[in-house]
């Protein structure tokens, strides 16, 4: 572990702030961190909350944005609707490779389609995230996962130490579910992705492979990589 994983007590912190709400915890991070604090955005369904809860704290806070090339329209509209609104800092990284040269040179011939998701997603979307977050060497980063979106992150802390990117990773929305996230948005009158009402509940790239409407009863990632056993993108997993 990095000496400077060792500076917080994450044990005692992260008791504290498991009682805590989001927007304690966003000032915490902002306090014990700010200037060199980031957050990530997806501009996906329901990311209007969390920079939202930034932008207050912390207002020109950066926001690393990924733009893999096969975003839907509607989520660069809507990036530009709430950078505008939140006075948003928004840094975006690309694929160092172009969207047509990947697809040919990975052999995926319709474009609707991927038939190797997590190749796709380690060129496309997790190497420019990590040179990002190379060139901004945050002290922190902000991120939206909730332990009621998958299984794989129902065991993770509020505060934690990543090695992979060299700084804290904080989950200020982690202990919250939909009630509580719809209540905040409507509190703020805060807008969902222009998507959402049409079933996308998780919205990621546009290949059918990759985000699909979900259906009655599903829960809010199953429209994600439906069928594929996949159920991160991986900027949130310590080890590829």
């Amino acid at each position: 572990m990095s000496t400077t994983a060792q500076q917080l007590d994450l044990p005692t912190i992260n008791a504290l702030l498991e009682k805590s709400e989001p927007a304690r915890i966003v000032q915490w991070a902002v306090a014990q961190f700010a200037p060199d604090v980031v957050m990530s955005s997806s501009f996906g369904a329901e990311s209007a909350l969390l920079l939202h809860m930034s932008a207050a704290a912390m207002p020109g806070m950066r926001v690393v944005m990924v733009d893999t090339g096969y975003l839907f329209p509607e989520t660069h509209a809507f990036m530009e609707q709430l950078r505008e609104r939140l006075k948003l800092d928004v840094h975006v990284y690309r694929s160092q490779i172009e969207p047509d040269q990947y697809l040919q040179q990975a052999g995926e011939c319709d474009p609707t389609w991927r038939r190797d998701v997590e190749a796709c997603c380690a060129i496309n979307k997790n190497e420019p995230f990590e040179r990002g977050i190379r060139e901004l060497r945050p002290r922190a980063w902000l991120r939206g996962i909730r332990r009621d979106q998958a299984a794989t992150r129902q065991s993770r802390q509020i505060v934690e130490w990543s090695a992979r990117f060299n700084c804290y990773a904080i989950s200020p929305l982690l202990n919250w579910g939909s009630r509580e996230i719809h209540a905040y948005m409507k509190q703020h009158d805060l807008p969902h992705h222009p998507l959402y009402e049409k079933g996308y509940a998780s919205i990621g790239c546009q290949p059918l492979s990759c985000t699909r409407p979900i259906q009655p009863g599903e829960d809010a990632r199953s429209g994600r990589w439906s069928g594929r056993g996949k159920l991160e993108c991986g900027l949130h997993v310590e080890k590829q």
